[in-house]
């Protein structure tokens, strides 16, 4: 950790030195901005305008409430400075950090007057529902504006600020404000990005984990209808099963942790929780699981969950699965994957827990959804621990793989089968492969010299405080050019093909495929059948037939 805070330090210092003096002002629905002009770490020049408020401060009243839009200004407002992070707790270095006044957006575009509009990339961050922020620190657009695209990032609210539920409907929190942050800064974009040279109409929405899941909830939700036109999930998906939480009553478990002696009533909680500082909420938050809710694969408190009743912002009224089989993003372009070896994620959390004790009780990793009767429990444990441990004593990479197959790749899987049933929109797979030294993420969270974690693509679409200097020519440089080159142009032209730069043909997944075929990103790229398929096969069986997709 000492050694990314002193590459942290030299990064603030290379960036702060790459700002030009140059500024800008431009227009937005609610008063001027200034901006400044950088250059990237390829010496490409490109405006940069942070801290965009596009929502009132979620403080006070507003605390766990749906957001607001912006009070309007005249005088022009400084945007040169990144935003503050979101109010947070970070479980791997156990600090708590941010600001509750968070709700600002980044604008980085190589050109304010184009002669013709730009593709717009609107990027969101992931965390877990946790942890993030938008910001140059991991962000960084230098990548992507080599590619003539106008690139935005939106802060959202993580924890309990974002997605504290309430049942009572006098209260106004019915949850998911995080995600309802995300839809206010979509409007943002789509009515004022043409000032910036975007073009409103060719909007790509992107993100990666609790980013791509949030992703897939806002191609669900008819409240983002016509507010872009493509997407791209990396590594996650509305269909996770960490990604839409059960009622567990968590905001009073909150409100008790933090010294809450009164009964378990919504207003009353709410009263008590708005008194509380921002930073007590956020820490006790990332105290509230018990040990036996780690080891049955629950990973946070807070998170999007099926709204208790329904407002004007109302993002999940009912069942994803149900949502997705009528959305109107069915007939859009998307793209979706992940990276090879998704479970590493899981070590540093494994590492704590007796192996033997959880593949005892495998059964309990088995979603909610999938459980059934106490029979169904008794006969899918074991074959989940036929599947992944045979007779053999469990040891922690296949409880990896297995860990990857629930949270990751078999939500892809069904997503993909949804889309393929419910829609006529092209469907894009691919998988992240490529084993190199420039993977820090796997070393992070997991210690592993070889393989490529959840995460790790990261590095290949943006510049930031992980990046190792990049050689012109490298295996390395090479796979940025290609990645970054596929997204942007699938955000061109809803096709990520690029024949010039990759001869490969990457073609949509098609109903009639016998199976499921995706691009290899690797040292090379090639085209190959979705791997683990017959495991995958397996985890299909443990859902009731009407459940599945």
């Amino acid at each position: 950790m000492f050694k990314i805070a002193f590459k942290y330090i030299g990064f603030r210092y290379r960036q702060h030195r790459r700002k030009t003096s140059e500024k800008l002002v431009v227009e937005t629905v609610y008063g001027p901005v200034r901006g400044v002009k950088r250059i990237s770490c390829w010496d490409d020049p490109y405006y940069s305008f942070e801290r965009i408020p596009y929502a009132k401060p979620p403080v006070g009243e507003l605390r766990f409430a749906e957001p607001q839009p912006p009070e309007s200004w005249l005088k022009v407002k400084r945007c040169g400075k990144e935003p503050p992070m979101p109010m947070q707790y970070n479980m791997i270095v156990n600090v708590t950090h941010g600001s509750e006044n968070c709700l600002f957006l980044n604008v980085y575009t190589p050109k304010i007057h184009p002669a013709e509009l730009k593709p717009v990339m609107v990027w969101i961050y992931g965390g877990g529902f946790q942890m993030g922020g938008a910001n140059r620190i991991i962000y960084g657009p230098d990548y992507l504006m080599q590619k003539n695209v106008v690139l935005v990032t939106i802060n959202y609210r993580v924890g309990p600020q974002g997605f504290l539920s309430l049942k009572d409907p006098k209260l106004k929190v019915p949850g998911n404000a995080g995600l309802k942050d995300q839809i206010m800064g979509l409007k943002w974009v789509k009515a004022n990005i043409k000032n910036f040279g975007g073009d409103p109409n060719n909007i790509t929405l992107f993100g990666e984990s609790a980013g791509a899941a949030s992703t897939h909830f806002l191609l669900l939700t008819e409240q983002t209808k016509n507010l872009f036109h493509k997407a791209i999930l990396m590594s996650g998906t509305a269909f996770s099963p960490w990604a839409c939480a059960g009622d567990r009553a968590y905001a009073y478990r909150l409100a008790k942790k933090l010294g809450y002696s009164e009964e378990n009533n919504d207003e009353k909680i709410l009263n008590y929780l708005r008194k509380m500082s921002g930073r007590s909420i956020a820490t006790t938050n990332g105290q509230l699981l018990t040990e036996d809710e780690i080891k049955n694969g629950l990973l946070f408190a807070h998170g999007p969950v099926v709204e208790p009743y329904e407002t004007e912002q109302c993002v999940i009224p009912k069942d994803p699965l149900l949502m997705a089989r009528e959305a109107w993003s069915n007939d859009i372009p998307v793209i979706m994957g992940g990276c090879a070896d998704e479970g590493f994620i899981f070590k540093m959390m494994a590492k704590k827990f007796d192996i033997k004790k959880i593949v005892g009780n495998c059964e309990y990793l088995i979603p909610d959804i999938a459980k059934g009767s106490d029979t169904d429990k008794k006969e899918n444990h074991m074959r989940l621990k036929e599947l992944y441990f045979g007779t053999k004593d469990p040891t922690m990479f296949p409880l990896l793989e297995l860990l990857a197959d629930r949270n990751f790749w078999h939500p892809i899987r069904r997503t993909l089968l949804s889309r393929l049933a419910y829609g006529n929109g092209l469907t894009f797979m691919y998988r992240f492969t490529l084993d190199s030294d420039f993977n820090m993420m796997r070393r992070i969270v997991s210690g592993q010299r070889k393989g490529t974690s959840h995460g790790d693509d990261l590095l290949y679409l943006f510049f930031g405080v992980l990046t190792s200097g990049i050689e012109k020519g490298s295996m390395e440089y090479k796979t940025i050019q290609r990645f970054v080159g596929m997204f942007t142009q699938f955000a061109k032209t809803g096709n990520p093909n690029i024949p010039e730069i990759e001869p490969t043909v990457w073609e949509p997944v098609r109903k009639s495929d016998v199976s499921i075929k995706c691009l290899n990103i690797g040292e090379n790229v090639y085209i190959i059948d979705m791997p683990d398929q017959e495991s995958l096969d397996v985890w299909d069986t443990f859902f009731p037939k009407d459940m599945l997709i």
